[in-house]
């Protein structure tokens, strides 16, 4: 027999989710699902390209690629609308970060056998935990060219594409740390913009939530630090003396703290794991 959804606990702290709106107000019902208060209030805005034609042109050499790594399932959605009538995946792999990415690439139709991706129970969903998945096979691939010699069939496929997005200046989102174990393992690596990720306007409304956010004891949930960036972008004159944020990674953790976040609490990006983590700071 089904069990009932979880109702939001009185003693839970009100948790103020900061992803881009569709992920956001679905992370918002997942939470409130799991006994934990939430709203959105997204501070990354996701937009497509004006032009398009440069995906268009990485999807051609898509099947003879290793993988296409894609760090977020906006960057999944982005991609394959640019995908051209009746090209084919096979054999290439898909590489995810975390469940939500995968979870869009199965959506999109990437063979469910074609995506590696960290467990859902894996400690962290970031590029370390993705390449200790996947390391074996690039690194064989990089020995089978050393085997057998340059300008092969297999040098061919020894090739990963990165998709990822880029702020409003075009400068590409996210590190580069993914890519340098690939290019030291002796794979070549390509990357492409898939979307643009950049602050959005702010209401009234919600600039006034934001305010009385830093001080009732309402919790910021952060999975990027771009999106603390934009609130304090949006509004300057906010006080962090009382803010409470909570952040998906050590990295994102430390970065709040060097941008003056009072308090910061590190929880899982796990939704079950996270909920009970949230729960327990009440």
């Amino acid at each position: 027999m089904a069990q009932a959804p979880l109702t939001a606990s009185e003693d839970a702290p009100r948790v103020i989710v900061t992803r881009p709106e569709r992920e956001a107000q679905a992370w918002v019902h997942a939470l409130q699902a799991l006994g934990v208060p939430s709203e959105p209030l997204p501070l990354i805005e996701i937009a497509g390209l004006q032009d398009p034609s440069p995906l268009t042109s990485a999807w051609q050499a898509v099947p003879q690629y290793l993988a296409v790594m894609f760090v977020s399932a906006n960057a999944v959605r982005h991609f394959m609308a640019a995908r051209p009538a009746g090209l084919l995946i096979q054999p290439c792999r898909a590489w995810s970060t975390g469940p939500g990415t995968r979870a869009a690439l199965l959506a999109e139709g990437w063979p469910a056998e074609l995506i590696d991706s960290p467990d859902e129970s894996a400690p962290q969903f970031d590029s370390e935990a993705l390449w200790d998945l996947v390391a074996p096979r690039v690194i064989g691939a990089s020995q089978a060219i050393d085997l057998a010699g340059a300008k092969t069939a297999v040098q061919a496929q020894a090739v990963v594409l990165i998709v990822r997005g880029a702020d409003a200046y075009g400068q590409m989102a996210g590190r580069d740390w993914l890519a340098l174990q690939m290019a030291s393992a002796g794979i070549q690596v390509l990357q492409t913009v898939a979307y643009v990720r950049r602050a959005p306007r702010l209401s009234e409304v919600q600039q006034n939530r934001a305010r009385q956010a830093m001080s009732d004891g309402s919790r910021w949930l952060f999975s990027s630090s771009e999106a603390a960036q934009h609130l304090l972008q949006a509004c300057p004159e906010l006080n962090l003396d009382r803010a409470k944020a909570l952040a998906t990674h050590p990295r994102i953790a430390l970065r709040l703290k060097q941008s003056g976040w009072s308090c910061v609490d590190l929880v899982p990006a796990e939704l079950k794991a996270q909920a009970q983590s949230i729960k327990s700071l009440a």
